[in-house]
């Protein structure tokens, strides 16, 4: 039973070591981050499963104790996924796959808040996975026993202005915007009508995350409240909190 669910975005930016001098330009969002985390350890879950965007041989399961590394980016900076070792039981032939950038993230995020509150399975979702089949995972993952919580990491468009890496897409405004309504107001339904093809085409990563997300979350009865809205280097950032 889903009980919570965060909504981050997964810049490598968000880690200060990354962003350099830059690193205070999202200090709101890491904030932000940071309370939605606190919503996700207030609701006392049994487990907490990251799922993010990622390429198909990253896309896990990743066990808690997985590992990541930013060294990709210049910085010789190692993360641990739930911020320990590894649990019991939950090794597999994925185990020694590195957790893929938007898990890596998200492991920081985790770390910064000293997250304890339940154990952590990461688990990698592909851009062209088709909203069906995000959304049954979604639905799976709600099924599993005791309470479970989520952390969906995901950006939104990344063509809000013309230095963004999409470039200026005028139609990148209005989806976020919709997006945003949804996460704000818990809206299962608008998230899993998403456009698909058009979230490719604005380079929004979260959108096969957000399908999951409204998988898990039907009939939870959950409310959402939007806690960061901005475009900042062109590139939507959404952070969300639903319980």
């Amino acid at each position: 039973m889903l009980v919570a669910a965060a909504v981050c975005p997964c810049p490598p930016l968000l880690v200060p070591a990354v962003a350099a001098g830059a690193a205070p330009e999202l200090d709101a969002l890491r904030a932000a981050c940071a309370d939605a985390l606190g919503v996700l350890s207030a609701a006392r879950p049994d487990r907490l499963i990251v799922v993010g965007p990622a390429e198909e041989e990253g896309r896990g399961p990743h066990p808690q104790g997985a590992t990541g590394s930013f060294r990709g980016f210049g910085v010789d900076l190692d993360v641990v996924l739930g911020g320990g070792g590894a649990v019991v039981g939950e090794h597999d032939e994925h185990d020694e796959r590195e957790l893929p950038a938007s898990l890596a993230v998200a492991a920081w995020l985790l770390e910064r808040v000293r997250w304890s509150a339940a154990p952590v399975t990461g688990l990698g979702v592909g851009e062209p996975l088709a909203a069906e089949r995000c959304i049954q995972t979604g639905q799976e993952i709600a099924a599993r026993s005791g309470r479970v919580a989520l952390l969906v990491m995901g950006d939104a468009g990344a063509c809000r202005s013309l230095k963004a890496p999409g470039y200026l897409d005028e139609r990148a405004a209005g989806f976020d915007e919709g997006v945003a309504r949804a996460l704000e107001t818990a809206d299962v339904a608008a998230l899993k009508a998403l456009d698909a093809e058009l979230a490719y085409e604005l380079k929004a990563a979260g959108r096969a995350p957000w399908q999951v997300l409204a998988g898990a979350a039907e009939g939870a009865g959950l409310g959402g409240e939007l806690l960061y809205e901005d475009a900042p280097y062109g590139v939507g950032y959404l952070v969300a909190a639903w319980s």
